[in-house]
């Protein structure tokens, strides 16, 4: 099993770049949110680990909302990232992107502050590289090659499978079964199809997450004695911050709706890059530092086959503190439009958006801190609207393809290289065709 790695080049823009920046990631894309794979800059699309990537500019127009608190505004720089999910080693991926994409790697990151083009590319995308403080894989374990061979098995066993007047799969199911085995068997001795075995897990990766999946239980249960004393304290503490919290939640301006429409709905999945500040006080801090954590946890170990709680529709996500855990950054790439994955969220797992998004500034308002907030579905909606942030550059590796879509593919990978299964299993198996 080949597992999967992130990173996030983080590094400050120089003052009065913004706009020469934004002009060079144009011209990677053939239209606002529309990538060229080939471009002349960063062609993503002969990487072959790589699932998603995207450049953003961290450019924070939330970030006065502090003032509510009575807390003076800080002065952030505006950050340029580069984020993206790769199969295997990080650091093996970001030696081959300094390798195979140094040229414009270099040009573009010439606008960021401490940047010397004459300095080792990949060292220093890995000194600015910002661990995210919670992540999310749909599939550990699924590589990019997989995806695209199980794609194009799919679509020869669909183009190949006996059909009656209705469209089904028509004849005897165990010898049509047979039948398709065969005609793969052909086509990858042909070399026209392949189905290539998976890699061995590394055993560094399988150490680390044991220790890890054994570690966290044995610290939070070390904690809970400290946490039980406590309770009546922190109970208070929420519930008189809950009351007090101001809430912003006014509709974002049109024109600003308007330029992340824009760059939404060019495939079957979306981008989603949104930036805010913490709330003040540590009591907030230590929160979103424990959730985060918790969150990791869960999404390393329970939510790594297909689904986060109850939400399946999710590639890969990402949450990262900035700036001294003073702001919280999240991306996401999501199957269909904004709209209905934000629905997904509020009717599925309202209270897992409200455990942490409750502790940035100008979030709906909670009650104990899971219920409420998100609930308040249109308040909820204008607030992730206010700190979602333009993607200038963002690429999927297999465009067309839902989540839904991959899991199905894998399923039809499965039935056909088991080495038996009964007649209701291969009718069900060539439902799927």
């Amino acid at each position: 099993m080949t597992p999967q790695s992130s990173f996030m080049v983080v590094a400050p823009l120089l003052p009065g770049k913004v706009a020469a920046l934004r002009a060079l990631l144009a011209t990677m894309n053939h239209c606002p949110g529309s990538i060229d794979p080939d471009n002349a800059l960063v062609p993503f699309g002969r990487f072959d680990r790589l699932h998603f990537a995207r450049f953003a500019i961290l450019d924070d127009v939330t970030a006065g909302d502090i003032a509510l608190y009575g807390v003076k505004p800080a002065d952030f720089p505006v950050y340029l990232v580069f984020l993206g999910d790769c199969d295997g080693s990080k650091q093996t991926f970001i030696d081959d992107l300094a390798r195979k994409a140094g040229e414009g790697l270099r040009t573009i990151f010439s606008h960021c502050e401490g940047f010397n083009p004459g300095n080792a590319l990949g060292s220093w995308m890995l000194a600015h590289d910002t661990p995210a403080a919670a992540a999310y894989v749909n599939w550990i374990g699924r590589p990019v090659r997989q995806i695209a061979e199980e794609r194009a098995l799919r679509n020869f066993l669909s183009a190949n499978v006996p059909r009656g007047v209705d469209g089904r799969a028509n004849g005897d199911p165990q010898s049509i079964r047979k039948h398709l085995r065969n005609l793969v068997d052909a086509e990858r001795n042909a070399g026209r199809l392949s189905l290539t075995e998976p890699e061995p897990t590394p055993l560094g990766w399988r150490i680390r997450e044991w220790l890890h999946a054994v570690w966290v239980p044995l610290v939070l249960l070390a904690a809970l004695p400290f946490f039980i004393v406590a309770l009546p304290f922190l109970a208070w503490k929420l519930r008189s911050l809950e009351t007090t919290d101001p809430e912003v939640v006014y509709r974002p301006p049109e024109a600003q709706l308007a330029k992340l429409r824009a760059l939404e709905d060019y495939d079957v999945t979306n981008q989603f890059t949104a930036l805010g500040s913490v709330k003040p006080g540590r009591f907030r801090r230590y929160a979103v530092v424990v959730l985060l954590g918790l969150l990791d946890y869960s999404c390393r170990h329970i939510y790594n086959r297909g689904h986060l709680t109850r939400v399946q529709t999710i590639h890969f996500a990402r949450w990262v503190l900035l700036d001294d855990k003073q702001r919280l950054m999240f991306a996401s790439n999501y199957d269909g439009s904004l709209d209905s994955y934000m629905d997904d969220f509020i009717n599925k797992v309202a209270w897992g958006l409200n455990l942490v998004f409750s502790n940035g500034v100008g979030y709906p308002r909670t009650n104990w801190l899971v219920v409420e907030g998100a609930r308040n579905e249109q308040h909820f909606k204008n607030y992730l609207r206010r700190h979602e942030l333009p993607t200038d550059v963002w690429y999927k590796a297999y465009p067309g393809l839902t989540a839904f879509d991959l899991a199905t593919n894998t399923r039809i990978r499965e039935g056909l290289e088991a080495s038996s299964a009964s007649d209701e299993q291969v009718r069900e198996w060539l439902k799927l065709l």
